[in-house]
């Protein structure tokens, strides 16, 4: 059974598909700012933080990690006041949000917390009435604390324990 995580290929819908080189800034503050636009736009910061994390921190292979649905999806990153790509995820164009990922070094600064927001009101803006995500079993109570609730059994995903978790939006 292919479970419809961040992983998994997924029938697309063209309604969520973002508009050639859309781009705009969503959020910022004082000491970072968080750029919503396509792949093309924002694949050299996104994928350079999702290289460190998922392949070099968690030891994904490359091959598993970026895939043909990014061309897809709408991205977010968040840059810091030097514009250094500090986070990441992306909304796919079902209403699944995946490959959330933080650099070790800015975790617990609300990185994750801002990049899963905007994610989540772009679904909203999509018509989407739910986000699902694949959490990293590890990460669960993070989203747990946004309002996401765990569905069916813990599973593996990149040899990695994943948990299916929905948000009503």
């Amino acid at each position: 059974m292919t479970l419809p995580d961040h992983r998994s290929e997924i029938a697309t819908d063209q309604s969520a598909r973002p508009k050639q080189s859309e781009t705009r800034t969503e959020l910022q503050s004082d000491s970072w700012r968080l750029q919503i636009g396509d792949w093309p736009t924002l694949q050299a910061n996104a994928a350079a933080i999702r290289l460190e994390v998922f392949v070099h921190e968690q030891q994904v292979p490359l091959e598993e990690e970026i895939d043909a649905l990014d061309a897809e999806c709408i991205h977010a990153v968040a840059f810091d006041a030097q514009d250094c790509a500090l986070a990441t995820g992306r909304l796919l164009p079902d209403g699944h949000i995946g490959r959330m990922a933080v650099l070790k070094a800015v975790r617990g600064q609300g990185l994750g917390s801002a990049v899963l927001h905007a994610l989540m009101q772009q679904a909203r803006q999509k018509g989407f009435v739910e986000v699902v995500l694949s959490a990293q079993t590890h990460a669960q109570a993070f989203y747990a604390r946004h309002g996401f609730s765990p569905e069916g059994a813990e599973y593996l995903d990149a040899n990695i324990p994943h948990v299916l978790m929905r948000k009503a939006l």
